[in-house]
């Protein structure tokens, strides 16, 4: 199994159930070597390497419309569902748990 691929972000520990998707739905995508995120009022892209079950990740973005930047994570677990955490330069990580983003099953 891999990690690639849209996954949404089902919940963030810690924050208020409503944080994730202030903006928009909260998501992480995978693709190769690169990606992207955006959740609460963070949006994100990366780099990064890692094997088909876990990847780590440099990221630059916007939190709040202000510069930010930092490192983050993923590996999947057993039940499916990915677990990992966006920390901020010098600042906080935020969990996340994110279940495989459902396909549309129109043409």
């Amino acid at each position: 199994m891999s990690v690639l691929g849209k996954w949404r972000i089902v919940e963030l520990p810690g924050y208020e159930d409503d944080y994730a998707d202030m903006v928009e739905p909260a998501y992480i995508l995978f693709e190769a070597a690169h990606g992207e995120f955006a959740f609460g009022c963070v949006t994100g892209a990366f780099a990064g390497e890692g094997d088909h079950a876990a990847i780590a990740f440099d990221w630059t973005g916007n939190e709040e419309m202000d510069a930010a930047c930092g490192s983050g994570w993923a590996e999947l677990h057993a039940d499916g569902s990915l677990h990992g955490g966006i920390g901020f330069h010098a600042g906080d990580e935020i969990p996340f748990i994110a279940r495989r983003w459902p396909t549309s099953s129109t043409a």
